[in-house]
């Protein structure tokens, strides 16, 4: 009897495996707006959705950091859905306070850049599977504004 369950789990978990799995790309991140409490960034999510029928997103987490500190982390609840069969695209606002953006700009030096590490966890309801968190991570290179950007 222990053999045939172990046959079923072996079974089960191909089968589990083999499902088609929305995929994403965080596809970049860029400063979006300069405000009184800080500069907003827009972190860009692009998300496949393989199946026939859209797909409720739980949860969006995030986490910023840069010069290895984190600058900022935070969740988006329930922030809609994917549409069936198509790509959605997924705008995370990322509020940096200024206090961190002072101290990063003299990090900076003469190219006027941040060096980055952005993770985003996407979290998913998949009908069978449950909820599903798609671990993404991007790094590269944030042009800070300059003053004529932000007057």
């Amino acid at each position: 009897m222990a053999q045939l369950v172990d046959k079923a789990k072996g079974f089960v978990a191909d089968k589990v495996a083999r499902v088609e799995k929305p995929e994403a790309e965080l596809a970049e991140l860029s400063f979006q707006s300069v405000g009184r409490g800080g500069a907003t960034l827009a972190g860009r999510v692009d998300v496949r959705n393989p199946y026939s029928h859209s797909i409720p997103i739980c949860e969006v987490s995030y986490s910023l950091k840069s010069a290895g500190r984190e600058v900022v982390s935070g969740t988006m609840p329930d922030p809609g859905s994917l549409t069936a069969g198509d790509t959605t695209r997924l705008d995370i606002p990322v509020k940096v306070p200024y206090d961190f953006l002072v101290s990063l700009a003299r990090d900076a030096g003469r190219d006027w850049d941040i060096d980055y590490e952005m993770r985003v966890g996407l979290t998913v309801d998949l009908p069978i599977l449950g909820n599903f968190t798609l671990p993404l991570t991007k790094s590269g290179e944030l042009k800070l504004p300059t003053l004529s950007d932000v007057f």
